[in-house]
This record gives C-alpha cells, structure tokens and sequence, in this order.
C-alpha cells in the first residue's frame, strides 16, 4: 500500500522533535549536530530567540491578510532588502521554487513590452537546480530532473558549466530573454562560479541588453560571508532570486530586481495568495537585520576560515575517502572518492547530520552562527565517520 505521505523522498530513519541552536534533538533524545542546517535554510540555527520573539509577537496580532490589502511588514522587509541590494523593487512568494517562476515570466514579459516576444530563450548551465516546478527542472534540463515529466517548457538553452567565453556569445542572439545562473551551484556539488565568469556574464549581457538573473536561493543571505554571493565579484544581476536563508526557517521567498528589468509587472501579472504574509515578514525581518550586519558577516568569514583549515586536515588525514574542499563561506563540499551517502549514513551513527550534493560531494551547509567549539566537534565528528567508511571499505 501507498503510505499516506507520498513517498517522493529517500528519508534517513530519523525523527527530530526539538531543535537548539546547532543541535537538533531525536526523539529518544539523542542529539546532532546539525551541519546541514535543513539544507542551508536554518541560517541562525534552531529556535533563535529572536526569530521565536518575532514570529510570537506577530501571531498575536495577525497571520494572513492576502495581498488584497497592504501588510506594514511586507512593505518594511521590502524596504530593507531594497536598501542593502541592487534592486529597487521586490516580490514575496513562499519558495525559490516559486521565485523561478517569477523570475522566467519577468524576464520574457520585459521583452514582450519592449516590441520583442520571440525573445524568450533563458540560458542556463549544466548542473544548476532552481527548483521543482514545470519551468524549474526546463530551466535545469537533466534527466534526472525532466525523466516522465514530458512535455517540457520550452525556452531554456544548456550550456556547460562555466561555459567558454566563445560557446556563450555565440548562444546569445535576438530570441535570448537572460541569463540565469547560480553564482555557487548547491545541489550540483558546491561548485562557485568564479569571479572573472560572473564578470563577463555581466558584460555580455550590458553589450547585448540580456538581463542578468542570479539564483542566490542556496548561496543568498550570508552564507558566503557577505549577504549575497555575487557581491564578491563586485558585480549585480537585473533580477535575483532568494528564498532558504531569508526565513530562518519559515517558508518565504523573493524576487528582487531592477525598475527596469521589472518594468512589464503590472498590477494582474503575477500574484500569490500566501506570498508576502505578515507572519514571513516578520520573521524575515529579524533575520536581515542579524545576518546583514557587517560585524556578523565579518564573524561568518572567521569562522568559515577555521573550518575551511580543519576540511584541508581531515582531507589530508584521510585521502582515501576525501578528494577536496571546495566552496566559499560556510557553503563548503567535501569531494569524496567513496560513495558520498557512505559518509552521510556513517555520520548518523556519529550523530552528525550532512547534507549529499551531485558529483559525489557532501554539503557543509551549517547554521552561520555556529560556534568554534561545535566547528572542532563537527570535523572530529566527520573524521570518525571517515574512519569508519575506511573500515568498511577495507571489510573490517
């Protein structure tokens, strides 16, 4: 029989009924170290006081209004990210999933007001993830993503990861909308695009007029060690998506863009019934205001320093199981030479939660406020997983 959950999901044999800071409590009460941060989303970890007196405050005055009326945190949350970002405009939805959609639709109705609708094309890259919906896996464009899911959108152009200059200014022509890329590819293995590529993305597209998106929906809020990932290139797309980290764990997303690159979405083009609900905005207001202070950014990138040094020991301590370290901030892949779910299963027997990625990486996606001494028993934690893998590699 079917079970009453839809079995979609390859779930560990675990069960969480509490959560502290780094750790998460088992239900036999057992507890983890939780270095996947439910997938990059718990960005100040599990019931952070002020994200718990947030969410509280604002549950006892309101929890959905729709967007038919104006909601105060909505506008001031819009604020905020308008004056720490490049954009000028932004809209709430629920998930990055739904920040595809937007993003897609923006970019092909800005060119549709402009006198131009055959241009609707969105180059993406090999290895990308930017969702689940009918666009988000066209947009991604693997198997894995598209099998038994025919027909496909149309309108999405593949290229390699980290594409020769040549082989993307040939894919750029008069039916191209935008570019859409990740600055740091999660799922496809903690894979940072380098500065100079997220340069010259933005130079093609100011030379041919393609509007620029970035899905900072992984590598957003923080996580590299400034708010946003592509601010280390020193360079801004047209249109963003976020969702994950903005939250703290309450389901909420954005769009962020440009007056220009948003300029076809007038009142009836797009709209959500729960996106921008007061309960989100709440909580996603206290989260910017810890996570873009400069002197919290500061202390991600100490710490992100520290473990990135201990990764390179536990590599070199085991070259058997490890390949590299890769990634930026506290955004970092392990590149196994054994199968990388053999080491996220021996890290449940350590107690340690990991998060599996393509290419055979382990995701490092911790909360950004965790602490020195949880960052040593993290990488002891993983090198007695590691030493275990060697041991039943070796059939001990």
């Amino acid at each position: 029989m079917i079970p009453s959950v839809l079995p979609t999901y390859n779930r560990a044999p675990l069960e969480f009924e509490r959560g502290e800071g780094t750790w998460l409590i088992a239900t036999d009460g057992s507890r983890y170290l939780d270095m996947g941060a439910g997938i990059g989303v718990n960005a100040l970890g599990h019931a952070h006081p002020a994200l718990v007196a947030a969410l509280g405050a604002q549950a006892g005055k309101l929890w959905h209004l729709s967007n038919l009326y104006r909601i105060p945190e909505q506008q001031a949350l819009a604020d905020a990210l308008v004056e720490k970002t490049f954009a000028d405009t932004v809209f709430f939805t629920n998930s990055g999933t739904e920040s595809c959609e937007l993003a897609v639709k923006m970019a092909r109705k800005y060119w549709y007001d402009k006198g131009q609708p055959d241009r609707v094309n969105i180059v993406t890259f090999s290895g990308a993830f930017h969702g689940r919906s009918s666009a988000a896996i066209a947009a991604a464009g693997s198997e894995k993503m598209t099998k038994g899911f025919g027909p496909l959108l149309p309108g999405f152009v593949h290229l390699p990861f980290a594409a020769h200059d040549a082989v993307l200014s040939n894919a750029i022509d008069d039916t191209v909308a935008a570019i859409l890329v990740e600055p740091v590819q999660g799922e496809g293995g903690i894979r940072p695009l380098p500065d100079p590529c997220l340069k010259g993305l933005r130079e093609l597209c100011d030379q041919t007029g393609t509007l620029l998106i970035f899905d900072e929906v992984q590598c957003g809020m923080g996580r590299t060690g400034r708010l946003f990932a592509h601010e280390w290139a020193g360079v801004a797309p047209d249109i963003m998506m976020i969702a994950k980290g903005i939250g703290g764990g309450f389901p909420l997303g954005a769009v962020l863009a440009t007056e220009g690159a948003a300029s076809g979405m007038t009142a009836g083009t797009h709209g959500s019934t729960y996106g921008g609900n007061p309960l989100a905005c709440a909580v996603g207001k206290a989260v910017l205001e810890i996570v873009g202070a400069p002197a919290f950014l500061d202390e991600v990138n100490r710490k992100a320093g520290l473990l990135r040094q201990r990764l390179e020991g536990l590599v070199a301590s085991h070259p058997d199981v490890f390949d590299l370290v890769r990634g930026v901030g506290l955004m970092l892949g392990l590149k196994c030479r054994v199968p990388n779910t053999d080491l996220v299963q021996a890290g449940y027997a350590e107690r340690l939660l990991t998060v599996p990625a393509a290419d055979n990486v382990v995701r490092l996606l911790p909360p950004l406020n965790i602490t020195e001494d949880e960052i040593a028993e993290a990488v002891a934690r993983l090198d007695a997983a590691a030493a275990a893998v060697t041991r039943k590699e070796a059939g001990a």
